[in-house]
């Protein structure tokens, strides 16, 4: 079973939407939390090193995680889907742009 951790700043609207919709795939647990100080559910280091893949949603996220939890990222894969911040929770184009970007890096159905 595959560890994927869905990262965002905040953690309101993308990582979660991408938490939820990838709930039921196949192979892997999932889960999400917010690189900024007040995210709803804050990155922490032991997130980080049990992950298989980490999904960021923009490159500034991946410069947080790398310098905060460089000691964590032991064989973790991060992966940059570049999602602005431009769509509210469970946005049908967010969906879509999450299942088409993501799902190529998931166990197969």
């Amino acid at each position: 079973m595959k560890r994927v951790l869905f990262v965002c700043g905040k953690n309101r609207l993308r990582s979660p939407t991408a938490e939820q919709i990838f709930s039921t795939w196949p192979g892997i647990e999932v889960s999400s939390a917010g690189v900024n100080a007040d995210a709803d559910a804050p990155l922490t280091g032991e997130m980080v090193a049990e992950a298989d893949i980490i999904f960021v949603m923009e490159k500034a996220h991946r410069a947080k995680l790398t310098r905060r939890f460089k000691t964590h990222l032991k064989s973790a894969r991060v992966i940059c889907l570049d999602i602005p911040d431009d769509y509210a929770f469970m946005d049908p184009e967010l969906i879509r742009i999450l299942k088409a970007r993501a799902t190529r890096f998931l166990p197969n159905r």
